[in-house]
This record gives C-alpha cells, sequence and structure tokens, in this order.
C-alpha cells in the first residue's frame, strides 16, 4: 500500500523528514504537488517562475514521477489518496494561516486515511519556543537565546532509493509568468546546495563585518532556496555548528530572525494585515494623486535619491533586494513619503522571488515601528548616509543606474550637488530632512 508524499515548502530531497517517514512507514510513495490557485492567484511572477523551474528540478530528481495536479487540495488530496489506495498522505507542517486552515480541513476530507505531519520548514517549529509562563516572545533577543537553547536535529540524509509509483496522470505546469528580463536564481536543490557551499566557503569567514554591503557578494542568496524548501534551515545550521567565527555566530542570527517572524506569525496571524502594534493605524498616512505619484517614484527607482532608486531597481531586475538596501527603502516609503508599510509590503511581495509572508511583512512593520521590539518609528534612515556608508565606492548604484556610471566615487550619492547634474535622473522628488521632522510630528500625535 503506497503513501501520498504532499510536497509544498520542502522542494528537496536531502533533509526531508516526512519524505523519511513516508518511505520507512510504507516503501513506496507517490510524490504529489499540488498547484492551488488560491496560493497561485496572488503570487508574484517571479516567485510562480522560480516554483515552477524548481518543480522541474524536483520531478527530474524523483525520475520523472512527480505527480501534479490542479485544484482545491481539500478535494485533490483526497481524491489522489483513493485513486491510489494510500495508507497515509505525509506532509511537513505549515505554519502559515492559510496553511493551517488548509491542512485542517484536508485532514477531514481524507477520513480514514491519516495525514501525517513530521518536520516543518524551519529548525525550530513555531509555537515551540516560550518563555517560562508559557507566553511567545515579543522581542527577537530572548527569543534567540532560548531558541539556540532549544537546538535542533541533525538534519537527516537523503534516501538511497525513492521508490515512486509510476504512470499516473499528471498535470502539466501552465505557462510561466511573463516576468520580462528579470533575472532569476538557479532554481531547485543541486543550486541551492551549491549556493550554501560557496558562499560557506568564501564568505562566511567576513560575513560580520561585509553584510551590510551590496556592492559586494557579501550575503548567502538562500532566501529563495530557504522559501521553496530547496534546502531547510538545519543544513546551514549543522555546518556552523563548532566554528566559532564572528561570521558564523552572525549568520546564525539571520537564520534565527527567519524562525522568530514566522513564531510571531504563527501566534498572531492577523499581524500579516495589520499592524501589530494597534496604535499604529492612527498614524496620518498620505492619499491622493500626489500621493499616487510619489509611490509610483519608489517603484520605478526614479525618486532622486540614487542608494533608494538603486534599490527599487534591483528588485526589478534580479527580484531580490540586499537585507539593508531593503530596510533603507522602506524607511524612505514610509518616513520621507509618508506613505503605508502595507502597500510597501505588498509591492514587495509582487516581485521579490524570496517573498515569505512571516518574513517580508513583519519586516516591513519592524522598519515602520510597528512590528516586534521595533526599530522606532523616530528611526529614519538618511538615503544619503546610508548610501555614502554602506556602498562606499558607489558601484552598487552605478551597477543598477546607468544615468549616474559617469560620476565618480562617492559623489554618485548626491548628484544634485554637482555642476551639472545628470541627464536623465529625477532631482529629489521630497527633501529629507523636511520630511523627517514631518514623520516625527505625524509620530508624536500617536506616540501616547
Amino acid at each position: 500500500m503506497p503513501s501520498v508524499v504532499w510536497f509544498r515548502r520542502d522542494l528537496r530531497l536531502h533533509d526531508h523528514p516526512a519524505l523519511r517517514q513516508a518511505l520507512d512507514d510504507d516503501g513506496a510513495i507517490v510524490a504529489l504537488f499540488v498547484l492551488d490557485p488560491a496560493l497561485l492567484g496572488p503570487a508574484g511572477g517571479p516567485r510562480v517562475r522560480f516554483m515552477f523551474d524548481c518543480l522541474r528540478s524536483l520531478d527530474d530528481e524523483l525520475g520523472g514521477n512527480l505527480v501534479i495536479r490542479t485544484g482545491d487540495p481539500r478535494d485533490v488530496v483526497p481524491a489522489l489518496a483513493q485513486e491510489v489506495g494510500a495508507g497515509a498522505v505525509h506532509i511537513s507542517a505549515d505554519f502559515n494561516p492559510y496553511g493551517r486552515r488548509r491542512d485542517e480541513h484536508v485532514a477531514t476530507a481524507l477520513g480514514d486515511v491519516p495525514l501525517v505531519v513530521t518536520g516543518s520548514p524551519y529548525a525550530v517549529a513555531p509555537g515551540r519556543v516560550r518563555k517560562p509562563d508559557g507566553e511567545p516572545y515579543r522581542v527577537y533577543t530572548p527569543f534567540y537565546r532560548a531558541w539556540s537553547e532549544h537546538g535542533w536535529r541533525l538534519p537527516p540524509q537523503r534516501p538511497d532509493t525513492i521508490d515512486t509509483v509510476e504512470g499516473l496522470p499528471s498535470d502539466p505546469l501552465p505557462s510561466a509568468p511573463d516576468i520580462g528580463d528579470t533575472r532569476l536564481p538557479e532554481a531547485g536543490e543541486a543550486a541551492a546546495l551549491q549556493r550554501w557551499a560557496d558562499f560557506r566557503d568564501e564568505h562566511l569567514l567576513k560575513y560580520a563585518e561585509d553584510r551590510n554591503r551590496p556592492d559586494i557578494p557579501s550575503t548567502s542568496r538562500l532566501s529563495a532556496y530557504l522559501r521553496w524548501g530547496c534546502i531547510h534551515p538545519r543544513t546551514p545550521l549543522a555546518d556552523l555548528k563548532g566554528r566559532t567565527g564572528k561570521g558564523a555566530e552572525v549568520f546564525r542570527k539571520e537564520l534565527a530572525w527567519r524562525e522568530f517572524y514566522a513564531d510571531v506569525l504563527f501566534h498572531q496571524p492577523d499581524s500579516a494585515r495589520e499592524h501589530l502594534q494597534p496604535r499604529y493605524a492612527k498614524l496620518q498616512i498620505d492619499s491622493g494623486q500626489s500621493a499616487e505619484e510619489r509611490f509610483t517614484a519608489w517603484t520605478e527607482g526614479l525618486t532622486g535619491y540614487p542608494i533608494v532608486d538603486a534599490g527599487m531597481r534591483q528588485l526589478r531586475a534580479e527580484a531580490w533586494i540586499h537585507n539593508r538596501i531593503r530596510m533603507v527603502v522602506a524607511s524612505f516609503l514610509v518616513k520621507d513619503l509618508h506613505l503605508g508599510w502595507k502597500e510597501g509590503a505588498r509591492h514587495f511581495m509582487r516581485y521579490l522571488v524570496d517573498g515569505d509572508l512571516a518574513s517580508n511583512q513583519h519586516g516591513w512593520q519592524w522598519v515602520a515601528g510597528s512590528g516586534t521590539d521595533a526599530s522606532p518609528f523616530y528611526r529614519v534612515f538618511n538615503p544619503v548616509k546610508q548610501g555614502q556608508k554602506f556602498d562606499p565606492t558607489g558601484d552598487y548604484v552605478r551597477r543598477y543606474i546607468p544615468e549616474l556610471r559617469d560620476i565618480d566615487g562617492t559623489a554618485v550619492h548626491t548628484p544634485w550637488e554637482l555642476a551639472e547634474p545628470p541627464p536623465g535622473y529625477p532631482a529629489p522628488i521630497v527633501a529629507h530632512d523636511e520630511e523627517r521632522r514631518e514623520a516625527l510630528e505625524r509620530y508624536e500625535a500617536v506616540k501616547g
């Protein structure tokens, strides 16, 4: 009697506890992926295209035996289980609000066929780490200490053999969304493992010093692979064990941020759409035609602030932005343009290949001051100083803004100060110092 392994955010064969459990229990498996319209509909084009490429890679690894079915999982999964006479359906846990509701409905619809949950996309499952009084953590630093003390299992190895049921009908993947000239990373598990190995061996040692530099290859670029589970966080964490350098410590903390935000969303699912600190709902944000025009300038990288514009153009070119620059562009939208974090978060989810609900929404709330142990609202990033500090050569700006490529050095961060400003590049659409004061006045009105 075969079992069904329903892949979701775990598109890999190595370090896959649910797959191992299914093989140990039943031997032969049906490898299933469900194209769920409820998730595909709102997903951005780069994320969908990358997912399709990851599915093709997984199918190759399974000898062409990945079964694709389209529809509501509440109907599709029980129907396939009945079709193959499955003894069980195996999954990795999903902790997002929609995923939790979906899995409850599927478990009910399966009737006597058990839905077996083994493992999750996280080293420590959301909800597992709590304060001594049983309450969830709202602040990252004590969460990180408890998370580290809790620990995690070593990653299980890829099975030597995977006996898959052959010959089952499978839906073709739809045409991939048109994403123009956007460059995506190579998809699949092998690419993820290679990416990690390259970063570990070449950049981890200097990660603590270089991670805020967008002009050099200083980060792992693992986020898209973690988003789709082409690599499990236990794999890098296992490699970090025993490494005492500053780079290893800081990278471990970055992985923990992802798990912290997942934990926050698990306990407060409404925080994906609403302010974690409700008083910020009263913060005045601009609206009308002028606000819409400023938002468009921000999305198109035409604000006149080079570090902001380079980040927004990188988003369009690569479906990814360096993390330091994500904070800079978010601060600029919320505190210089006086627009809402929800609009910014929605735009990111439309274009990011690594768009993850928990990390994206709570990252935006952190910058906007309304999230967990927030960067306080009165901390306003100065876009010029951020550029001068973290892009000291100006190479990052010149890479993404061709209008500024003839400007040498740090002068690229203040092109309006040149005797002859470069043609084709706009002057700043707002004056930062004035908008900072305005943002703080609006904050004063709600901080009580």
